[in-house]
């Protein structure tokens, strides 16, 4: 086996143009969000083709299969020849849960916002007193 059928993992996926530089592959690698064959992944492990990478980006993961070796960052054409993406389509903005957002300088929500939060969330009420639902209705 010589150098030219592996590379490092965190080089890969530089070189396929996963991350915007190589220290943000490696910090991902250190973060456990890189996953090969589906064991976490330090940046150094070598990568061979026909190895499956996971990767966590924005909370989703990317399924990649490694198609060729590179380890010098290439045009998107020939990056796009050394990986088959099997990545699985996101799920429509619909089914997305939509995350409830603050205006900036607003403080800490009131206990009046903590409940409504909670409603459009689904989740039970908390504390209150006991006998009692958390609306103040007896």
């Amino acid at each position: 086996m010589n150098d030219s059928d592996r590379a490092r993992i965190d080089v890969w996926l530089w070189a396929v143009r996963r991350f915007k530089t190589r220290s943000a592959a490696t910090a991902a690698c250190r973060a456990g969000h890189v996953r090969l064959n589906g064991e976490r992944a330090k940046a150094a492990q070598p990568v061979r083709i026909g190895d499956e990478v996971r990767v966590r980006v924005d909370g989703f993961d990317q399924i990649l299969v490694v198609r060729g070796i590179l380890l010098k960052r290439v045009g998107a054409p020939l990056a796009a020849a050394a990986v088959e993406d099997r990545t699985p389509p996101p799920p429509p903005r619909e089914l997305v849960a939509a995350v409830p957002v603050r205006d900036r300088g607003t403080g800490r929500p009131t206990k009046r916002d903590r409940r409504e939060l909670e409603r459009l969330r689904g989740e039970r009420p908390r504390g209150g007193r006991p006998g009692s639902d958390a609306s103040g209705v007896a």
